[in-house]
């Protein structure tokens, strides 16, 4: 299965995008982004996402991320998108010229929650791997595209049948940013049953 198709579907479609190859850009636009009440207390639900609908219990998504951050909070990254408040998303979120926080966010029945470990500003790409064994699911990435390392499992409460997964971009903030992906993988489920 690839992931680019003619099942893609956007949600808050970018004014500014391009697919070619198997590859995909988006240009944010200011003041876009996903979060659901927990501490902050607002709601954001306007960035944009190219989904695929997928009803295989079991498979991996992999995908790579260049992005040149402009801005604080500027992220890119994978997205599980149900609805406004039931989704994942897994990114790299910039802070400063010093660091920037990898790490991700889930979201059910309308709490979104947010796991992070800060890496360095330096650092401008990210491989993501996003596994699906039914309703339960692993995220871990990658800074070479080979060797992975655990980030979170976390269970989706609406992920029993079809999921929609994809990319995503925003800015949260006054910013605007390329973010680039490439090297789209749809395989077997990678992340094996525990014994």
């Amino acid at each position: 299965m690839n992931f680019i198709s003619d099942n893609n579907k956007w949600i808050f479609k970018p004014k500014k995008f391009e697919i070619q190859d198997h590859n995909v850009a988006i240009t944010t636009e200011p003041q876009t982004d996903f979060w659901q009440r927990t501490y902050y207390g607002f709601q954001n639900d306007n960035a944009p996402a190219l989904l695929l609908p997928v009803e295989e219990k079991y498979f991996s998504f992999v995908v790579r991320t260049d992005f040149d951050y402009n801005g604080r909070f500027d992220q890119c990254g994978v997205i599980i998108y149900q609805d406004s408040e039931n989704w994942f998303k897994a990114s790299i979120e910039y802070e400063n010229e010093q660091f920037q926080r990898l790490g991700s966010v889930v979201t059910n029945n309308g709490y979104s929650d947010w796991a992070t470990i800060d890496i360095s500003s330096k650092q401008k790409h990210m491989y993501y791997r996003l596994s699906r064994r039914e309703s339960d699911f692993c995220i871990e990435c990658s800074y070479d595209g080979i060797d992975f390392k655990q980030m979170r499992i976390f269970h989706l409460f609406s992920g029993n049948e079809t999921v929609n997964i994809g990319i995503y971009a925003c800015s949260p903030e006054s910013s605007s940013f390329l973010a680039r992906f490439s090297e789209f993988e749809m395989t077997d489920c990678l992340w094996k049953e525990h014994e």
